[in-house]
């Protein structure tokens, strides 16, 4: 089986007056379909900025970035756009919802920009709803919903595109712990039911329990991950 997610010898530098920043140090990365990996580690120790390199979002000084077998480094622009619309979901801290539009609507949107059919984006956009447990707020606009629903809607807008690899940046950070416990729990089930290879950025070692692996980053080279051997929440 081929991995969602390979990141091989990642390298990552900014000029730094003088001299540069390392962001991140010869960073590598497996991830297999349906794995789910946390990443922990102190604030500035590049967990970020390896997160925006796996989205190609931002283009490493050396190393390979592939995703679900396609080598990013090789594209154009417009094609890593592609890539990353169609096999990268990303989960945002903050959710960033378009006020104007219901919850149903905000998934249906992405689809439309991958050009497919309105009728069929919306039937899909309802069966994720009701898969994040929030088919009774399809209608509802963002100031209408809690924190967690928000976030609830911002999962299912990831999961349109039918991701190979979901990218998610401490979905967590904004609630409480009850619903944090289910937003977590649900980007469980979802990695498992999708075979999405997850990477999952959390402050919150509680949560380590609830995924397969997990791996520490401290100035911005990353540890092996290491698997996870208390049982799942």
């Amino acid at each position: 089986m081929k991995n969602a997610l390979n990141l091989v010898d990642v390298t990552l530098q900014y000029p730094d007056g003088d001299g540069t920043l390392k962001a991140l140090d010869a960073v590598n990365v497996k991830l297999a379909p349906g794995e789910f990996l946390s990443l922990v580690g102190p604030s500035g120790s590049g967990k970020s900025s390896l997160l925006a390199v796996a989205a190609t979002l931002v283009r490493p000084t050396a190393g390979l970035v592939v995703i679900d077998g396609i080598d990013a480094g090789g594209l154009s622009e417009a094609d890593r756009t592609s890539l990353r619309r169609d096999r990268i979901g990303i989960i945002f801290q903050q959710p960033n919802l378009l006020p104007s539009l219901t919850a149903l609507e905000q998934l249906v949107i992405g689809d439309h920009l991958r050009g497919k059919p309105a009728r069929a984006a919306a039937t899909r956009a309802a069966a994720l709803l009701d898969l994040v447990g929030l088919a009774p707020a399809a209608g509802k606009r963002p100031h209408q919903l809690s924190g967690g629903q928000r976030q609830r809607v911002n999962i299912a807008r990831a999961l349109m595109g039918d991701p190979a690899v979901l990218l998610v940046d401490e979905p967590t950070a904004a609630l409480d712990r009850e619903r944090s416990e289910a937003i977590v729990g649900l980007l469980r089930r979802v990695t498992d039911e999708f075979e999405v290879a997850t990477v999952m950025v959390t402050h919150d070692t509680g949560f380590v329990p609830m995924t397969d692996t997990v791996a520490s980053m401290r100035d911005g080279r990353l540890s092996a991950p290491q698997a996870v051997s208390a049982a799942r929440g």
